[in-house]
């Protein structure tokens, strides 16, 4: 049998015709119907459905699927080229959040070759294929990773974009080192938090904070953008008082140790707890925002009285005691027991109190950067 798929498939039957020594008409017979109704298929002027193609299978005993394949490819040679930019567009989606950073505002949905400038524009490279894949340390437990993932590196250059044209004081590492000893009268009220934005730019520290990417779980991160000007950048995607307060202090420690002068330090899920199986800068890290949040050795005393029965009775007056927010409390217990259920309704929300005080990008605002 000869094929064609460049051809209608009414070229093959007329060859199968020949090749059996059969007339349109003896075909028309074959499957019972008129000779016109044959014409229309040798011609072209009617598809073959699948219906058609089991009749034709039959009549010249091969199987169905040929007429269907040979329908498919004639119909495809004779489809319109594509959109030249569906490929690219498809290709940029696959690796970067395209269409939400359409929606916030940082890219113009536009055309495949400006997106493609700018995307590049964007991550400040001449185009996407010098796009950095920078090295930096996840904190996940049990888990280092050795290159940032694009969604990651999105919002971490969003972040980076913002924090570049802020006007702050030089930075101060005495400044912040006040500023620290100030906080625990700050942790007792989560209105008190809207002051945080301000202090930190007082010390010269760039306070970003910028929606989380879906699917990006970033707590934090902490940069320089020269040997003068730290960066903190959170994304509070777990709006909860303690894990601002514990994300806080643990950029804090990067910041006053400088460990991420070198390379950015992206904190994914930090779960408040004292990991030892972390790198050395992440449990250095760790174990100060603890120790801030809720001093380690009066939190070990207390559980050791305590355990396995902490009431929540014992919870608010050891927090009364120490003057710290009960939440703040709760997510380091979380920490210690895994027990993530206990008393998780002391966990205040305090996204809509950073909001309006800091330097924001995302929850439908767009920080106005020229790229």
């Amino acid at each position: 049998m000869k094929t064609n798929i460049a051809t209608i498939p009414g070229e093959f039957i007329r060859e199968e015709l020949e090749e059996r020594g059969w007339t349109q008409r003896d075909l028309a017979y074959i499957l019972g119907w008129s000779d016109p109704e044959v014409n229309m298929i040798l011609s072209g002027k009617r598809n073959i459905s699948p219906t058609l193609a089991k009749e034709l299978g039959n009549a010249f005993d091969v199987p169905a699927e040929l007429f269907v394949n040979l329908q498919r490819a004639y119909d495809l040679s004779q489809a319109k080229e594509p959109d030249s930019g569906i490929a690219k567009r498809a290709r940029i989606q696959s690796v970067y959040p395209v269409r939400e950073m359409i929606k916030r505002g940082w890219i113009q949905d536009t055309d495949p070759g400006m997106l493609d400038a700018q995307m590049a524009r964007f991550f400040m490279v001449k185009n996407l294929s010098e796009v950095p894949h920078l090295r930096y340390a996840a904190k996940k437990p049990g888990d280092y990773k050795e290159e940032i993932a694009p969604k990651q590196l999105t919002w971490l250059f969003r972040v980076f974009q913002i924090a570049g044209v802020l006007n702050v004081p030089p930075y101060s590492e005495e400044e912040l080192r006040k500023f620290l000893s100030t906080l625990r009268y700050l942790m007792v009220d989560p209105d008190d938090i809207r002051q945080v934005p301000g202090m930190l730019k007082e010390c010269g520290v760039r306070f970003v904070v910028v929606e989380f990417l879906p699917g990006a779980k970033i707590d934090g991160v902490c940069f320089w953008l020269d040997e003068k000007s730290p960066v903190i950048g959170m994304s509070l995607w777990r709006d909860r008082i303690d894990n601002f307060w514990f994300t806080l202090h643990h950029e804090i420690e990067h910041v006053l140790r400088k460990h991420s002068v070198l390379r950015p330090i992206i904190d994914e899920e930090l779960s408040g707890g004292l990991d030892d199986t972390l790198p050395e800068e992440e449990r250095i890290a760790n174990h100060a925002a603890a120790d801030r949040c809720v001093p380690i050795k009066l939190l070990d005393d207390f559980l050791l009285r305590k355990q396995p029965f902490v009431s929540e009775r014992d919870v608010l007056a050891f927090a009364k005691v120490h003057q710290i927010h009960p939440g703040i409390v709760v997510g380091q217990i979380h920490a210690r027991t895994k027990d993530f259920r206990f008393l998780s309704r002391y966990l205040v929300k305090i996204r809509d109190i950073v909001i309006p005080n800091a330097n924001v990008d995302g929850w439908g605002n767009m920080y106005p950067v020229e790229l």
